[in-house]
């Protein structure tokens, strides 16, 4: 006779085996509670809409897998690495990523990775929820200006972010003056690492849209455009040029 515990280890089994082979949705998994976090100066910030709020460009598994468990991950990870180091917890993110070369080197790589997956991400989610379009004011002016026009920018783009080769992600990058610039950067580096502010930017790694459109990344990053919310992009541009954008 099976005992109901080797019953629900082979229905688990068949489950992760069914998954791997994409025939079952990754909620399946994404259902399951999400890692405690440890005590730190950083914390997960909350979806600014639903799940499924991105649909049918972004389903809401991936959403909840990226946001809850992905970019849970990269907080915990960040604040157990700064646990026995308070003068680096006490630095804002963005001057924390810009000081990586003064932190210990036994932190440094933790810090690299997780601080610019906690960055990358909280600037993500604020850019989304929004039906596309095309900017207006100032924002549109400048893509104009040093862009060459929504066009051109899309198709750089999006090239851009073809070309990342593995996990990374496709940055516009704004100064002080408000001038803007295309940045490809590996993994979950981010042009703060350099002093720099970003102005928006695309998820290349495959966990960001894999259960979608799976090896397809040029038809995800086309659909990314009907996702963004422009207003809240100029809000970003605006406080740019202001000097108080953050991450």
């Amino acid at each position: 006779m099976t005992t109901p515990l080797i019953a629900r280890r082979g229905a688990l089994f068949a489950a992760g085996s069914l998954l791997a082979a994409g025939l079952l949705p990754g909620r399946v998994f994404a259902q399951a509670a999400a890692p405690a976090q440890p005590s730190g100066p950083f914390t997960l910030p909350a979806l600014p809409y639903a799940a499924n709020a991105l649909e049918p460009h972004i389903d809401a598994a991936t959403m909840e897998l990226h946001h809850g468990r992905h970019h849970a991950a990269y907080v915990n990870n960040l604040n157990a690495a700064l646990r026995d180091h308070g003068q680096l917890a006490s630095l804002k993110l963005e001057e924390l990523l810009a000081k990586l070369g003064e932190a210990p080197e036994a932190v440094r790589t933790t810090l690299r990775n997780n601080g610019g997956g906690h960055a990358n991400h909280s600037m993500f989610w604020q850019i989304m929820g929004g039906r596309g379009g095309n900017p207006s004011g100032e924002l549109a002016e400048a893509i104009n200006r040093d862009l060459g026009g929504m066009e051109k920018f899309r198709t750089d783009f999006n090239g851009a972010g073809a070309r990342v080769f593995g996990s990374g992600w496709v940055f516009v990058t704004v100064d002080r003056e408000g001038k803007l610039a295309l940045n490809s950067r590996p993994n979950q580096d981010t042009p703060l690492m350099d002093g720099q502010r970003v102005l928006m930017g695309n998820d290349v790694w495959e966990h960001a849209y894999y259960l979608k459109y799976n090896n397809r990344r040029p038809e995800y990053l086309a659909a990314w455009w009907n996702v963004l919310d422009w207003a809240k992009i100029g809000e970003r541009y605006a406080a740019a040029k202001a000097g108080t954008l953050g991450v």
